[in-house]
């Protein structure tokens, strides 16, 4: 495929928005002009051929290069399988690690049209560099985790302060840093202030899991009288730029707080269905109280995979079976959360096919079999397609797959393989060690 450079103007014919058969022009990576008149010379066309087009995705949680640990640990209760399975494994991560793991990730996001993606993990100045290479936008937030230990505290806090700079120092406005306090259980109320305060300083976002059990609130409740969103609005984390991951047992009032505080909860239907948490996120509730809602994958080692056009589906089936209502969170809702919800989640502009916004547009095979017939394109992409079906496309106007190639995938996929098993035999001499 041909690299757009600086400045060069891109043209997509033929393809249909809505029920509507358009050219869609990119200049400067913005789109310029979208219309059955718009056209004229390009450095660059795609011709379209009929194909859906859509705005690209926006992932809005995830761990992405816990790629490495897809299929690892299964069908297991939550806690055993972080306490006994994930965390031990994690010990032994490098850098190295994370920067295959996350070109993983990227790959598999790209190929399933996600364009964005909201990141806590660890070794984060290398999750940067395979984003930078990979030309994907990405909020990234090492995963703070102090276990209410004054001494971790403060490695955590230099730990994020680090990356912060790394990453504000690439100057890169794709790649944008934030805080990850994990959740209340792992952070104390003394790191939690702390990162509010960084957030605040630096003007970040902040990442965090949110109301995911129903033993999270409980304990919550028990040490410190408060249920989780209202202590972490006590430490000052739930503002406009704050991402709360799962919300899965928030009540009326807590719904009521993240609305109030302009705040957006991602809804993680397929990592809460196989973990069992036994409630869905109260989607009805939050949409009311005036909350953000996005949609995100979780990490690999609970979905086990990173297809936006999957967890769309899974949300709207999950809302409707769990609160028992044919008709909440309709596929135009469903599309809405993954893509203009998850960009201003972000931060990032993106997320619609009109003139004027960033050029992150997805293009969909006309004649997949999902998409025949083709009654209602929005209806398909949330109930029928997956990321399969996905051929093209684009961030702020980059091709990042064309014709369903991605540059240098057999390298990636070679260089995740390899991670995957050192990371693997690091961890079993470990054993043998001990």
């Amino acid at each position: 495929m041909k690299e757009i450079q600086q400045g060069e103007s891109l043209l997509i014919r033929d393809v249909e928005v809505g029920r509507a058969r358009v050219n869609i022009r990119v200049e400067g990576g913005r789109i310029a002009a979208i219309g059955a008149d718009a056209g004229g010379e390009a450095a660059v066309v795609i011709e379209g051929g009929g194909a859906v087009a859509l705005p690209g995705l926006y992932n809005t949680h995830t761990h992405a290069a816990m790629t490495l640990l897809r299929g690892y640990a299964d069908d297991m209760p939550l806690q055993d399988w972080l306490s006994t399975k994930i965390w031990p494994l994690e010990a032994h991560l490098t850098g190295e690690d994370v920067y295959w793991g996350t070109k993983l990730a990227c790959l598999e996001m790209i190929r399933s049209g996600t364009v964005a993606f909201n990141d806590m993990y660890f070794f984060m100045e290398d999750a940067a560099r395979a984003v930078d290479e990979m030309g994907m936008k990405a909020q990234l937030a090492y995963g703070f985790i102090d276990l209410f230990d004054e001494e971790k505290r403060e490695k955590e806090i230099k730990a994020t302060e680090k990356t912060v700079a790394a990453i504000k120092r690439r100057g890169n406005p794709r790649i944008r840093a934030a805080v990850g306090p994990h959740a209340v259980y792992t952070v104390s109320p003394e790191g939690l202030r702390w990162c509010a305060e960084f957030s605040r300083q630096q003007n970040i976002g902040i990442h965090v899991h949110l109301s995911e059990t129903e033993g999270e609130v409980k304990d919550c409740v028990e040490k410190t009288g408060m249920r989780p969103p209202a202590l972490l609005d006590k430490c000052g984390c739930i503002n406009p730029r704050t991402v709360a991951a799962h919300c899965c047992w928030l009540d009326t009032a807590d719904c009521t707080l993240l609305g109030d505080r302009g705040a957006y909860a991602s809804h993680n239907p397929t990592s809460n269905m196989k973990l069992a948490v036994h409630r869905a996120m109260p989607y009805a509730w939050l949409k009311d109280a005036g909350a953000g809602v996005c949609l995100g994958t979780d990490g690999c080692a609970s979905n086990n995979n990173q297809d936006m056009f999957e967890e769309m589906k899974f949300a709207a089936l999950l809302q409707k079976f769990f609160w028992n209502s044919q008709t909440l969170l309709p596929a135009e809702q469903a599309l809405a959360m993954a893509t203009a919800n998850g960009a201003a989640a972000m931060g990032f502009d993106g997320g619609r096919l009109e003139k004027g916004a960033a050029a992150d547009i997805v293009l969909l095979d006309r004649n997949a079999v999902c998409n025949t017939p083709l009654h209602n394109p929005v209806s398909n992409a949330v109930y029928s397609c997956n990321g399969s079906a996905v051929t093209t496309v684009l961030c702020q106007g980059r091709i990042l797959m064309q014709d369903r190639l991605v540059p240098g995938e057999e390298e990636i996929l070679a260089g995740a393989r390899t991670a995957a098993a050192s990371l693997l035999a690091r961890a079993a001499e470990s054993q043998t060690e001990e």
